[in-house]
């Protein structure tokens, strides 16, 4: 997993939902100021739910703190847009069905589940500076509250 100090590749594209609108575009642009990037796995699921209801009730403060928020996961830009207004999810949330994030954080896993084995991304949060280098890591969320661990991952940054 890629570490605080190392610069990532932000070359590659993805496609981005906020305020109702889907846009594709380059990660390097999406890092206009600094950036909380918080990868979990799939929409209108437990621990993915409560990690997003707690980003998205503290959005507004870490905007404030003049912080970018981005929620990455595999799932289609048309299930984002349905998520986010049932959420009343305002940040950006990125379909990233091919990883791309997360091979650029060197952060793929082997998961398990009912058994059975298989590779992801890694349920992560990261703070980016504008030039792409990573100030911050959480290498595990806490979906419970999410937003308290991001703000003790930014309070030595200031």
């Amino acid at each position: 997993m890629i570490r605080p100090g190392q610069k990532l590749k932000t070359d590659f594209s993805l496609k981005v939902v906020q305020s109702d609108a889907v846009k594709e575009v380059v990660f390097a642009d999406l890092l206009t100021k600094r950036t909380i990037v918080s990868v979990y796995m799939r929409n209108n699921t437990g621990g993915c739910d409560k990690q997003n209801d707690s980003l998205a009730a503290h959005a507004a403060e870490f905007k404030k703190a003049g912080y970018n928020l981005i929620a990455v996961s595999r799932d289609t830009p048309a299930s984002h847009l349905k998520y986010a207004a049932k959420k009343g999810i305002t940040y950006a949330l990125a379909s990233d069905p091919d990883d791309l994030f997360a091979k650029a954080t060197d952060s793929i896993i082997e998961k398990s589940m009912y058994g059975r084995k298989f590779t992801g991304p890694a349920r992560a949060a990261y703070v980016i500076d504008k030039d792409g280098t990573v100030l911050a890591v959480a290498e595990k969320v806490d979906t419970a509250d999410h937003a308290a661990q991001l703000r003790a991952l930014i309070a030595p940054l200031k």
